[in-house]
């Protein structure tokens, strides 16, 4: 939830301000059997499931003879978001032991909340449920704290420093900030509204009204949030940087400047400065395309590449070869630190540099976040990364958010039971709870002797950032003979294709086939700008090109962008993941041993494992009004003819 929809109403910001919530109100345990499904009555209570849905999801439970809960399935079952239920609790405040609630919204079951109460029970630290929950990897920081906020009646932010009020983040120190579990955000309706990492804090209370001298609304956040907004606001108070305003533009330390924040304000993936015959050009990748940004004259080339270079530990004085380095580049005004990957390559007009933009928030998405459709996702995790070993593959081009996919997949693995090792270069996101080695060949920390040393440190799971060759490929393949899960990333145009790169790579197919348990293909698309969105009627042509007729698309939401200022007039803002899931069953796996074509394999994975194409995908999400028919064609492969809109909608779950 942003900052700007994180204010309650003005009834309840009073009520806020009025005093510290009094603890005692909230159990730190688990209710008796009398609170069974105690939610899901509250939310037929407030009519926003019926009856009758109640009773279905009470069947399934019966049926299901294991441990699960009404509102878990429910959930799984699309009938219920979690933001309505949320909002029940925050109308019917107080009413729920955490245990309860966590557990009948399904993030954690029945026999872990006994073993956390238990653990609570026999702690002489007074540890709390939730943080005990967080410790054992029961349950992420994230969700807890959500799931809390929505308990307490209050909201829950995502905590950036650089969203926060200077006034009143000049008011504390980060020392403090962490020693209380609190952080100022803004002013909103004559109160404050103050992040707490635990709400039912009355110290922290009091302590934000001594510093603040205000009224405070409290928030909820995570005490991660808070250690990263405070270390933040310790590097802009520690750093000797001259202010961007004060470097001469025309300097190259104020045009690197100045080009970098304008790349980042837009959220630019890539910034290119291309030395052409008579000028330099500045572009930004933007939404996966390239758009003009500025240019500078040749004169400004030499020093601009320089203080890239001095940046990204570069030999300034090498100009006849290609380099690499990595930048962390902090904004001298609002002092975030961007980290970037860095490429000087030398043409016959000059050094062009291109800089990549590394993840820059290190939030690892949860799996229901990366855009799978509901079935996709389910056999995704059920059918692949549950299985107890082999090769999971993720592949497409570069940008394609192959290693957001991968860390998604990592995240819903992390648990106190399972040990997990990477090898990766560079590292992108970092994980608390996992061993990350991040590759230097000067060092001599190459993938050979990582790996080497990787299988002595007994993990579950592997992480292989890329397989770029036949050594890593054959690596990944004999890690999944000897028991352990492997994750990697892969560059093909499909999932097939991924197989069949494996062969070309001299892997026996006998090999591949016992290993390879999945293989997911994506790609980025850019999504309609929802400020200027409006109902097209897809054009004939539109529709023959793809495949399509008119009564395949019936059904269909299509929608275009007509363009405004908050896409910059191009009808398309962010972007979109298409997703193809290759689950190998036992037809795929006959099939390359046999070593059939890819039509023909692409052909039985669509008869035998339902899989769905990335053409596919991207149909059916234009159909929802998320893309255009042009974005589709213009970037999603063209391998098969697409099936009717209708039968696409009950192979993804995305049923209307």
């Amino acid at each position: 939830m942003s900052n700007s929809t994180a204010v309650k109403s003005p009834a309840k910001a009073t009520a806020a301000a009025e005093g510290p919530v009094e603890k005692e109100k909230i159990p730190d345990q688990a209710a008796s059997n009398d609170g069974e499904d105690a939610l899901a009555k509250l939310l037929v209570a407030d009519g926003v499931i019926t009856q009758k849905d109640l009773e279905k999801g009470q069947r399934v439970v019966a049926k299901l003879g294991r441990e699960s809960t009404v509102l878990a399935v429910l959930k799984q079952m699309g009938v219920v978001q979690e933001e309505q239920i949320c909002e029940v609790c925050k109308n019917h405040r107080f009413e729920l032991p955490l245990g309860d609630l966590l557990m009948e919204m399904g993030y954690i079951s029945r026999a872990e909340l006994r073993v956390a109460l238990k653990l609570q029970k026999s702690s002489s630290k007074g540890e709390k449920l939730g943080e005990i929950l967080v410790k054992k990897r029961v349950i992420k920081e994230k969700d807890l704290a959500r799931i809390l906020a929505s308990q307490v009646g209050m909201d829950f932010v995502e905590l950036n420093v650089s969203d926060c009020d200077d006034s009143w983040v000049e008011k504390i120190s980060a020392e403090k900030a962490i020693q209380h579990g609190l952080f100022p955000i803004k002013e909103v309706d004559d109160t404050l509204l103050v992040a707490f990492s635990d709400p039912l804090s009355e110290s922290a209370q009091t302590v934000a009204g001594q510093l603040f001298q205000h009224p405070i609304l409290p928030a909820v956040t995570t005490q991660s949030a808070i250690r990263n907004a405070a270390a933040a606001l310790g590097r802009r108070r520690s750093r000797q940087a001259v202010m961007a305003d004060d470097i001469d533009k025309s300097s190259p330390q104020g045009l690197v400047n100045s080009m970098i924040q304008s790349a980042v304000a837009r959220g630019a993936s890539d910034l290119h400065i291309e030395p052409l015959k008579e000028r330099v050009r500045v572009r930004f990748r933007i939404d996966g395309v390239l758009r003009e940004h500025a240019d500078f004259g040749h004169d400004k080339l030499p020093a601009v590449v320089s203080r890239l270079k001095v940046l990204a530990e570069a030999d300034i004085s090498e100009r006849r070869r290609h380099q690499d380095g990595r930048i962390l580049f902090e904004d001298p005004k609002s002092g975030a630190v961007f980290d970037m990957r860095a490429s000087f390559y030398v043409t016959v007009h000059g050094e062009a540099v291109v800089l990549r933009v590394l993840n820059n928030n290190n939030t690892v998405l949860d799996m229901s976040q990366l855009g799978m459709s509901p079935a996709m996702q389910e056999r995704f995790k059920y059918q692949g990364l549950d299985t107890p070993s082999g090769v999971i593959i993720v592949t497409g081009p570069t940008g394609s958010g192959k290693t957001t996919t991968l860390y998604s997949c990592v995240n819903h693995l992390n648990n106190e039971t399972t040990s997990i090792i990477t090898a990766e270069d560079p590292v992108e996101y970092v994980v608390d709870g996992i061993s990350q080695c991040s590759l230097n060949n000067k060092l001599g920390l190459t993938f050979e002797e990582s790996l080497r040393h990787m299988v002595r440190q007994d993990p579950d799971v592997i992480v292989l950032g890329e397989i770029r060759d036949a050594f890593s490929a054959e690596s990944a393949i004999q890690a999944a003979l000897t028991g352990h899960k492997v994750l990697t990333t892969f560059h093909t145009e499909d999932s097939i294709g991924g197989l069949l790169r494996l062969l070309n790579m001299d892997i026996e197919a006998f090999l591949i086939s016992s290993t390879v348990v999945c293989v997911v293909a994506q790609r980025l698309i850019r999504r309609i700008c929802p400020d200027c969105s409006t109902p097209a009627e897809p054009e004939s042509r539109d529709l023959q090109l793809i495949g399509w007729s008119a009564k395949d698309a019936q059904g269909g939401d299509f929608s275009v962008g007509a363009g405004c200022e908050s896409c910059h007039y191009t009808g398309y803002r962010g972007r979109v993941a298409v997703f193809e899931i290759l689950v190998l069953t036992e037809a795929v796996r006959d099939a390359i041993i046999a070593r059939r074509t890819s039509a023909q394999i692409r052909q039985i994975s669509v008869e035998t494992s339902g899989l769905v194409t990335l053409l596919e995908d991207g149909l059916e999400k234009a159909a929802r009004g998320l893309t255009t028919l042009e974005e589709v064609r213009r970037t999603l492969p063209r391998l098969s003819s697409p099936r009717p809109l209708m039968e696409l909608r009950r192979l993804t779950g995305n049923l209307q």
